[in-house]
């Protein structure tokens, strides 16, 4: 009997221990300043996890879809009938050529588009001398283009033809552009230390342009039954790592809980401990949220929760406690003395009646047979 009471005092402290962790770290919300922060969660899963590989690079033309608008003869510009950025078919006209040669007026000739494109540069105005040299105006097709990474050279051994990479460009940042793997540099780049890896992009509203900075998150491999979270829901830096977890009985209340993390990719974060599968953690809005006070008491949440009255560090109250917070309200009002306030009375109660129920236990058995 007395080893069953000490187990039952050790187990209520624990429990009152661990509660009191979890209330520390506890950030708890008014409906008003829930709705502001226009908070929203995910949920913790195990799911096929993405082991990737991040690079820089930018946009070019694919190899093979650039011409140049030349003169087989010297003269000068009569006529040029292009501009920048203009779409142009195969033949159509660019420009108009006077030859040298006498004549009146003298001989001249059709420079013609050489393949269908955009017209991306025009170096030629009317009226000026050209020869046979001179670039008069480019041509580029941009259908598709092409995405060259630099990898690093220790990353590039897990690069593969024909893995996936998904492309981000700062000129479209809520646009994903997904391509394969087409071709590794024959050569690494001794100055920086890099490996291209080329992409081919379907470009059909032509947003990429050549020139254009952009990142690329490159699949490598996968791993099945790993627990992650987005990104977004991950706060902290270094060896403390933490999340917003809402809380599973308390109404926009949300537990700051320490995890360990393991790889990451572009859109979600492993993690190792700290989390169980369906707990939700908070994406948007988890920095503030962090940043963020309780403005309602544990006891305030407890008895909305719940529907009844409970002590400041969100136990039940007893009958007895009850009263005594009643008596002490009716106190006040009356001008009485100070009471005991409901977390000592609570205390002193349960140690008192342990204290009896080990007293019983000992004179039982000093008045029992030796």
């Amino acid at each position: 009997m007395k080893e069953f009471l000490i187990y039952l005092l050790t187990a209520s402290l624990a429990v009152a221990a661990e509660d009191s962790g979890r209330f520390q770290n506890m950030v708890r919300l008014k409906e008003a300043e829930a709705a502001l922060l226009k908070l929203e969660t995910a949920e913790a899963e195990e799911t096929a996890f993405e082991e990737t590989v991040f690079a820089l690079g930018e946009i070019e033309v694919l190899p093979g879809k650039r011409a140049v608008v030349s003169s087989r003869i010297a003269g000068r510009a009569f006529s040029v009938l292009v501009i920048p950025h203009q779409e142009i078919a195969e033949g159509d006209e660019v420009a108009w050529i006077e030859s040298r040669q006498p004549g009146d007026p003298p001989p001249t000739v059709m420079l013609p588009a050489p393949m269908a494109g955009t017209v991306a540069t025009v170096k030629i105005a009317p009226g000026q001398p050209v020869g046979p040299d001179d670039v008069l105006a480019e041509i580029v097709s941009l259908e598709v283009v092409e995405a060259a990474a630099q990898v690093p050279q220790h990353l590039a051994g897990a690069l593969r033809v024909g893995q996936s990479a998904r492309i981000r460009v700062a000129a479209c940042p809520d646009k994903v552009f997904e391509a394969t793997l087409a071709h590794l540099a024959t050569e690494g780049d001794a100055g920086d230390g890099t490996l291209e890896a080329a992409f081919h992009v379907a470009n059909p509203d032509k947003l990429l342009r050549p020139g254009m900075r952009a990142e690329f998150t490159i699949v490598t491999g996968k791993r099945e039954g790993v627990m992650a979270v987005p990104r977004a829901a991950v706060l902290g830096d270094g060896g403390r790592r933490f999340v917003m977890v809402k809380d599973y009985e308390l109404e926009h209340a949300f537990l700051k809980t320490g995890i360990e993390t393991g790889a990451m990719n572009d859109g979600f974060v492993e993690v190792v401990s700290g989390l169980f599968p369906g707990d939700e953690v908070v994406t948007r809005g988890a920095w503030n949220l962090a940043s963020a006070t309780s403005s309602v008491s544990l006891r305030e949440a407890m008895d909305a929760a719940h529907g009844h009255p409970h002590n400041e560090d969100g136990s039940e109250m007893t009958k007895e406690q009850i009263a005594a917070a009643k008596n002490k309200e009716e106190g006040r009002e009356g001008g009485g003395g100070g009471v005991w306030n409901p977390l000592a009375v609570f205390f002193a109660g349960t140690s008192g009646v342990l204290l009896m129920l080990l007293a019983v236990v000992s004179l039982r058995r000093k008045g029992g047979p030796q």
